[in-house]
């Protein structure tokens, strides 16, 4: 691979040079891939070989998957490359808790999260860039996440509205990007001398709001896939002397390397941070720190109300009678017992929200908590997302297909099923896993996979 001249002068003086000579030659190794399963799942992924896990991601395996498969479509497992998983583990939020993933598309850090959240609690996911904030949603949704809610605003934004308020935040920065050469060698076309200085400049932007957010003793999870010293030590160098945080201990695997304390103001803490370079350790570059916020500051009242009189924002309603019905009725017909506890409208569609979701007003949300299905004339039609994320052992009508049906399913076709079937809703059950939902009519399965997802498996 053809590094940038500079790249190469820049890390040759940093680490000498033999260790330099071996960190150039590991751009040239193929990039070793990854996958995590999925904890929210009631079955474990059958199509995948799960003989080669990680040792340092408790969800963690090596192995590549494809997005055409049932595993994948189900939301059973997850691509994410092998050092990225290391982050969502030291984070490593406890169920209940207040989280924040501030920069989370595509969402693989989210999931990671919401995997240890166990759908408690309440999550946000927050994504900056529109386009990449409806990834961000497909993700959540595909891995069954019902805590999460996903908006669309700034930093800024964020720390005005819920100051002090999480127990945990996650800022996996936007960075130079250097840790990714070898997976992405396009990345080097951004890259330049001055590149990791710009990035830093803008990270540094993030964390004043990022600390703003975080309730005082709660915990901040900060990483990037670049190896710039700019854009780690010095960040976390900078972090530690501006808010007083102190710099905890991260658990170091085999090929793991200690943060350089030289690369930044010289503070021995910073070997508490995590670097992984690609000659050492069997992924791309990354690095993580993780740190507690002092708790000197007052912490911020939340209102006394319950959390259900609190509105979430103006354009979210309680259902009217007629909603209430209709809702009840498919409730009724379609699971085993009531699951969902405080449900809103938003225009014509049902969701289901965490029960300690705030007042969001001023913050664009792109996804509020669990879309559970819309009202359409005087019935309710369930959404994809309810059909995935819902356990069959709880649905009164489940319905196994085989893998020739599901290809039909995902390709936007009908099927048909035995003509003994009550006409009425399904979830659809395949290789063990919930893919969606399907309406029987007359021994005819009718097609509500969404348009925009679908495709021709093999």
């Amino acid at each position: 691979m053809a590094l940038p001249t500079d790249f190469i002068n820049k890390y040759q003086h940093l680490l000498g040079q033999k260790e330099a000579n071996a960190f150039i030659q590991s751009f040239s190794k193929p990039a070793r891939h990854g996958f995590r399963i999925n904890p929210l799942k009631e079955n474990r992924p059958r199509g995948v070989n799960l003989t080669n896990a990680t040792e340092h991601c408790q969800f963690g395996y090596y192995g590549e998957v494809t997005g055409k498969t049932v595993d994948h479509q189900s939301g059973a497992v997850y691509s994410q490359e092998p050092s990225a998983m290391y982050v969502g583990e030291v984070a490593h939020p406890k169920q209940h808790e207040r989280v924040l993933d501030l920069c989370a598309a595509p969402g693989g850090k989210t999931t990671h999260l919401g995997s240890y959240l166990q759908n408690t609690g309440l999550l946000i996911a927050n994504e900056i860039n529109s386009k990449r904030s409806k990834i961000l949603v497909e993700n959540t949704e595909r891995f069954g996440l019902t805590n999460t809610i996903v908006t669309n605003t700034t930093p800024e934004v964020l720390a005005a509205r819920l100051p002090n308020y999480f127990d945990r935040v996650l800022v996996d920065a936007p960075c130079s990007g250097e840790g990714m050469f070898r997976k992405d060698p396009d990345a080097m076309q951004y890259w330049n001398l001055d590149y990791p200085a710009e990035c830093a400049k803008r990270q540094r932007t993030i964390l004043k709001e990022a600390v703003k957010t975080l309730k005082p003793g709660g915990i901040l999870v900060y990483s990037t896939c670049t190896f710039s010293p700019e854009e780690d030590e010095q960040i976390i160098a900078w972090l530690v002397k501006t808010y007083g945080f102190n710099l905890l201990p991260v658990k170091k695997f085999p090929g793991m390397d200690s943060g350089v304390p030289e690369w930044a103001d010289g503070n021995s803490d910073l070997q508490n941070c995590v670097r992984i370079f690609p000659q050492h350790f069997s992924g791309e570059g990354h690095f993580i720190a993780k740190l507690q916020k002092p708790t000197s500051e007052p912490v911020h009242q939340q209102s006394s109300k319950h959390h259900r009189d609190v509105a979430i924002n103006q354009n979210t309603q309680p259902m009217n009678a007629e909603e209430q019905n209709l809702w009840a009725d498919f409730e009724r017909q379609m699971l085993k017992k009531p699951i969902f506890g405080r449900l809103v409208t938003f225009k014509h569609d049902l969701y289901s929200v965490p029960e300690i979701t705030p007042n969001l007003a001023g913050i664009k949300i792109v996804r509020l908590g669990l879309q559970i299905g819309t009202f359409k004339k005087s019935r309710f039609e369930p959404s994809y997302a309810l059909g995935i994320a819902l356990h069959p052992q709880d649905v009164i009508h489940p319905l196994a297909i085989s893998y020739a049906s599901w290809q039909k399913y995902v390709h936007g076709d009908t099927f048909s099923v035995d003509k003994s079937l009550k006409k009425g809703w399904y979830q659809l059950i395949c290789e063990g896993q919930p893919v969606g939902f399907s309406k029987v009519v007359n021994g005819i399965a009718k097609n509500f996979f969404p348009k925009g997802l679908r495709f021709q498996a093999d």
